[in-house]
């Protein structure tokens, strides 16, 4: 007998709580509603669906199910039963001799049993068929449970605080690096290569590790994507949304993107370049487990977290990556101090951006701008202030800092001395100190030697005398046109400004003449990809998986064939001859006499006597045959009467 019959007459053996014990541990197969135990055996055995119940196991499990996998198939190739195995021999083969290990055994037998993966034929075990091996070599003992993660008594105040420096740190570095990927060249060819990370590192002032999260978190909330014409990094057209809001929602969208990442953590490779793996659920687990934690309470060493948590689910969770999940956590805000935050409960429950405001302060809009050069935010800088300080300055550890290359680069852009400093003057806190204003004008001083001009717009007109009137004019001075060729003129304003300014004074320029920037480059966010093999299903409920236990048995049960009583078989067969033998009674009457002679009750009956009389008799019908019916009388005497004579039937009082 095959293993799959095997699995399904084991099936037939378990009763309906059984059965629904198995179809809710391997959901993935009861969801396909087999209409049989067989076909319930045949999902149960597929790829996937042993997958799914091996990923569920923990290390003890895994490796009885690895000890029995290798005995089976040591027993196969000898000539014995494929798939069977004695339990005694695994317990010598495990080492199981003490009371604890028997009990760790049998613990972990039960759970296979449960899952449908080994189950008992008599005093062996059968395996479950296209089970693979989870380790190279089969295991010499089970692998003890780690000790339980201690836990000490903590205000939850004191980890919300302690994280929002990590939140705030998370949402600037992750805005900078979109600021970065609208101005670089991010080259993402097979992915974005540890060289190309470690210059965006670089240049964000942040360690790799750190810099691979915040790129990876920014493409999995879609802010940025890969464009697929020339394989590099760019903001998406909803980045610029984001970059406006309030540092909350930034934190919010952040927050709720980490526990989708599948991108496995800790790994060292090029940055979005793996496949999909099963990252989210190793994320998930760590915030999880912390969520585990009452209200004011904490994990007293991390170390016994990951250790728990790499034998609780060995499949998605090893030292290295869970680690490295746990790192990413308190990063974002989720964990911090050993327990989790009222972020990280949040993002579970799907309201994260209640509690984000709590974990980032609100934009600043103005900087400290010091005498010695550098400048300084009391948080998050909103986006004027960030882009004035990029612009004329150097990014620094801690802030900013004013160099002459950064003024040099200000004024290469079209600023002039004085607007510059407006500028600075309008983030400034304190106003502009006068070392920073003194940079400016010396630089200022021995800038342009060689003229660039800033060009917003162009003016086209075919008659190049009109153009050098237009140049002339005094009331287009604020334009700055500057003759680039016989028909065209440069303008420092934009298309609108510049068509406002021609039609006050008098001409009627067409937009069509009007050359406008470049708009800076957007993709639109690519659609998320979901693993084939976990697309959403409806699940049964509890009551359904139980309605679905006892059909399954029932339909396995031999069916009765379908068969009146016998004293309703009896009743109807006489009334159906009585019918036949009178011609004169009722249907009413006549089902009355067979229910009076299959009962042997009294009733009264009116017999004819001649063409016009009858005579009435009290009788107790005892037998039929022959169209005569045999009765006794009040007295016990027995008389026969012909079933055609008879005219009525009334019960008796």
């Amino acid at each position: 007998m095959g293993r799959k019959s095997a699995l399904a007459g084991w099936l037939r053996e378990l009763d309906a709580p059984g059965l629904k014990d198995v179809l809710a541990l391997r959901r993935d197969a009861a969801d396909t509603r087999p209409r049989s135990l067989r076909a319930l055996a045949d999902e149960l055995s597929t790829a996937s669906s042993l997958r799914l119940a091996v990923e569920g196991l923990d290390r003890g499990c895994r490796d009885v199910l690895d000890a029995v996998l290798a005995l089976s198939t040591a027993a196969g190739s000898v000539g014995a039963g494929a798939g069977e195995v004695g339990v005694d021999v695994l317990a010598e083969s495990l080492r199981c001799n003490g009371k604890a290990g028997r009990a760790e055994l049998k613990r972990a037998l039960a759970e296979l049993r449960a899952r449908a993966l080994v189950w008992p034929v008599g005093d062996l075990l059968c395996v479950a068929p296209n089970l693979r091996p989870t380790a190279l070599e089969p295991p010499r003992r089970i692998t003890p449970a780690p000790r339980t993660p201690r836990r000490v008594v903590q205000n939850r105040v004191f980890a919300d605080r302690a994280a929002t420096a990590f939140a705030t740190s998370t949402v600037d570095g992750v805005t900078r690096l979109v600021d970065l990927c609208d101005g670089e060249v991010v080259s993402a060819r097979g992915g974005v290569g540890v060289r190309e990370l470690r210059r965006i590192s670089a240049l964000l002032r942040a360690d790799e590790a750190r810099t691979r999260l915040w790129l990876e978190l920014a493409v999995e909330a879609r802010l940025l994507a890969a464009a697929d014409c020339d394989r590099r990094v760019v903001p998406t057209t909803r980045s610029d949304a984001w970059r406006g809001a309030p540092p909350s929602d930034r934190l919010a969208v952040l927050a709720k993107a980490w526990p989708r990442m599948v991108w496995q953590p800790g790994k060292s490779r090029p940055a979005l370049a793996d496949p999909l793996s099963c990252g989210d659920v190793t994320r998930r687990g760590v915030l999880e487990q912390y969520a585990r934690l009452g209200e004011d309470e904490a994990f007293e060493h991390r170390h016994e977290v990951v250790a728990e948590l790499a034998w609780t689910r060995p499949a998605f969770h090893s030292a290295v990556v869970t680690e490295a999940a746990l790192v990413e956590a308190e990063a974002i805000g989720l964990v911090a101090l050993g327990a989790v935050t009222a972020l990280g409960r949040a993002v579970l429950a799907g309201r994260e951006s209640e509690v984000a405001d709590r974990f980032v302060p609100p934009a600043v809009t103005t900087a400290l701008l010091r005498p010695d050069l550098t400048a300084v935010v009391g948080g998050l800088p909103d986006d004027e202030v960030s882009s004035v300080l990029d612009l004329a300055a150097e990014a620094a550890e801690g802030g900013w800092r004013f160099t002459g290359s950064s003024v040099r680069r200000a004024l290469d852009a079209g600023h002039t001395p004085d607007r510059l400093l407006a500028r600075l003057a309008s983030i400034a806190e304190h106003g502009v100190p006068q070392p920073v204003e003194r940079l400016v004008r010396e630089v200022a001083r021995r800038h342009g030697r060689i003229s660039v001009t800033a060009v917003a717009s162009c003016v086209r007109a075919d008659d190049p005398e009109l153009l050098t009137e237009i140049a002339g004019h005094r009331s287009l001075t604020p334009l700055s046109l500057q003759l680039l060729g016989p028909t065209v003129l440069a303008s420092a304003k934009p298309a609108d400004e510049t068509l406002a300014l021609l039609r006050a004074a008098g001409y009627a320029p067409t937009a069509e003449g009007v050359v406008d920037r470049t708009p800076r480059r957007r993709v639109e966010p690519p659609p998320r990809k979901v693993p084939a093999w976990r697309r959403w299903r409806a699940s049964l409920t509890d009551q359904e998986l139980g309605k679905l236990a006892v059909a399954l048995l029932e339909r396995e049960r031999p069916r009765p064939r379908l068969m009146p009583p016998r004293v309703e078989s009896k009743r109807l067969t006489t009334a159906r001859l009585l019918r036949d033998q009178s011609l004169v009674l009722p249907d009413s009457e006549v089902v009355l006499l067979a229910e009076a002679l299959v009962t042997r009750t009294s009733v009264e009956i009116a017999v004819a006597d001649g063409p016009r009389t009858t005579i009435r008799h009290v009788i107790t019908p005892v037998d039929h045959a022959a169209g005569n019916l045999t009765a006794n009388g009040p007295h016990g005497e027995q008389r026969e009467f012909l079933v055609g004579h008879i005219r009525s039937v009334r019960p008796v009082d």
